[in-house]
């Protein structure tokens, strides 16, 4: 058992340089010595570096500080646990030293001070600025196509085809399956996927006026405390469609595209081997037309949605995909960014990350949170110092139509469309390539 908080002696530190250099690993000699483990991490880390005068006692300093008060050894442990564990706070410290036998019956240092000890030593998380992305506001829809809800079910296996997840789209109002779209081989499909997803339901059923999403990373920058947009949230500012992102999980909120995956799955792949991807995707489409039209919902009174709401047929907002490139935008994406605001942590160098994109500020700027506002009239990043006295403007990168559209051509899961004459120049693009695919038809 470790002995309970008494200082090191030199010749402990000796021996703990001794056995590390007959090759004992810190745990080994933390046992055989009844030492905590941080203690001899500490010394046999000093001994590497400093070698024998390096185990000195240093009983003679001052104690002055946050922790002066406390035990040289404490100090110590506080420091040594946060450089190992970078992401442990003053909480986890103070918990994780009560739980040391070799701390039993000593009087520890609270919380507030380790919190004060930790930003003394330089070990203090940066405090990182949060921002939220603007949005609309939670209403209720009053008609057909107002707001959908979209999400993928989780990974299922189907004989025959492996792992696939199902990308899911539901009506909220009307209740219409809008779309489902199978995608193999993934638990987690990505954001060409999704996009992919919604063109075919923007061809069957318009554009809807909103879409709800949850906080799926390839929904939303979940890493950054001030999330910047993804290319497909700003995709469908471009094209008109708002997006919500939930507040709280289901079934608080989403329950009706949760119930859709479990619906949809047990129609259409439940009990069933499909011989190839064609198949599946013929089988979900089948049953996605059952439920819509024949299938009883006990939320419409007993009527199929399409029944019960023959006006969800479609939004009235007409979506082609050789028109998508005119249907884009820009200006709204440029208005939607106009409205908010970032935080971003400069490198050394004077760099960042913005979205996707790399920016140089300069090292005037560098080592520091910078706040970025966008102008939508001049296309520009307006990068402020911390102390807000200085700025500078960098055209903005990535937003232009090409970047958003991804995929400009989703004909690859069509397997039969027809387009509108006359031709314009993205419909000979799509046709280019529909001509080196096999089963569509122009």
């Amino acid at each position: 058992m470790a002995r309970r908080g008494q200082t090191t002696t030199l010749a402990e530190r000796v021996e703990i340089s001794d056995r590390w250099k007959a090759g004992q690993k810190d745990p080994e000699i933390a046992v055989a010595m009844s030492l905590p483990v941080w203690t001899v991490r500490k010394w046999r880390r000093k001994y590497q570096k400093e070698g024998r005068s390096g185990l000195g006692s240093r009983m003679g300093r001052p104690a002055t500080g946050a922790l002066g008060q406390s035990p040289l050894e404490v100090r110590d442990t506080i420091r040594d646990m946060r450089q190992a564990h970078p992401g442990w706070g003053p909480i986890t410290i103070r918990t994780e030293l009560e739980d040391m036998p070799y701390y039993a019956g000593l009087k520890l240092p609270s919380r507030p001070r380790i919190a004060v000890f930790l930003k003394q030593e330089g070990l203090a998380r940066k405090y990182e600025h949060h921002t939220e992305l603007p949005q609309p506001q939670t209403v209720d829809p009053q008609r057909a196509h107002e707001e959908w809800e979209m999400d993928a079910q989780g990974v299922t296996k189907v004989p025959g085809l492996g792992p696939v997840s199902v990308i899911n789209i539901t009506d909220l109002f009307s209740r219409v399956k809008v779309e489902s779209w199978p995608c193999l081989d993934t638990a987690h499909p990505d954001a060409l996927d999704y996009q992919l997803a919604l063109r075919r339901a923007f061809v069957n059923y318009g554009l809807p006026h909103r879409i709800t999403l949850d906080h799926d990373s390839v929904f939303y920058d979940n890493i950054c405390a001030s999330p910047f947009p993804v290319s497909l949230h700003l995709w469908l500012i471009g094209l008109g469609v708002e997006v919500r992102f939930i507040d709280k999980p289901p079934p608080a909120e989403h329950a009706v595209i949760e119930r859709s995956h479990q619906t949809i799955s047990q129609q259409a792949i439940t009990g069933q081997r499909f011989s190839d991807e064609a198949a599946l995707r013929a089988s979900m489409a089948d049953r996605l037309n059952f439920l819509n039209t024949r299938y009883p919902s006990r939320s419409l009174a007993g009527q199929p949605p399409l029944v019960a709401h023959p006006e969800a047929r479609h939004s009235g907002r007409l979506y082609r995909l050789e028109w998508e490139e005119d249907l884009l935008d820009m200006q709204r994406v440029y208005d939607y960014l106009a409205r908010g605001h970032w935080f971003r942590e400069s490198s050394s160098v004077g760099q960042l990350s913005l979205g996707s994109q790399r920016y140089g500020v300069g090292k005037a700027f560098a080592t520091q949170t910078l706040e970025i506002t966008f102008n939508s009239e001049t296309l520009e990043w307006t990068f402020r110092s911390e102390d807000g006295q200085r700025k500078i403007n960098l055209p903005a990168r990535g937003l232009t139509k090409a970047a958003l559209m991804g995929e400009i051509s989703p004909l690859l899961a069509c397997s039969a469309y027809q387009l509108a004459l006359p031709f314009s120049p993205s419909a000979w693009r799509e046709m280019t390539l529909a001509n080196a695919l096999t089963g569509t038809t122009l």
